[in-house]
């Protein structure tokens, strides 16, 4: 899903959760190298989410999976961007936003 790209503090949805229903979470690390906007480095595949789990409360880390930007990747890592779905374990992951800067936006395929 083409888009603009998001930073830490990002809101992420995976479907299914944990224990079945969806979970919410926030990006929270981004790992190097990095590429910023506006001062913040920008979403990579392997950037890490925590997660709450719905049902329990319990949080949970949740590695972003490797289905990215196929034409924007910093390090080997695909660029993540809002209105992505991304497999990753237990469910597709969902980037809702907000995005890092609306000056930029990946047009390229997951």
């Amino acid at each position: 899903m083409p888009g603009p790209p998001v930073a830490v503090g990002c809101v992420v949805v995976v479907t299914p959760g944990a224990a079945g229903a969806p979970d919410t979470g926030t990006l929270l690390v981004v790992l190097p190298p990095w590429v910023t906007a506006n001062g913040m480095p920008l979403a990579t595949t392997g950037s890490i989410c925590t997660m709450v789990n719905s049902v329990t409360g319990v949080p949970y880390p949740l590695v972003i999976g490797p289905l990215g930007s196929s034409g924007v990747s910093v390090g080997g890592r695909g660029l993540v961007r809002m209105g992505d779905m991304i497999p990753s374990p237990p469910g597709v992951l969902q980037i809702v936003g907000p995005p890092a800067t609306t000056s930029v936006s990946d047009g390229w395929p997951p």
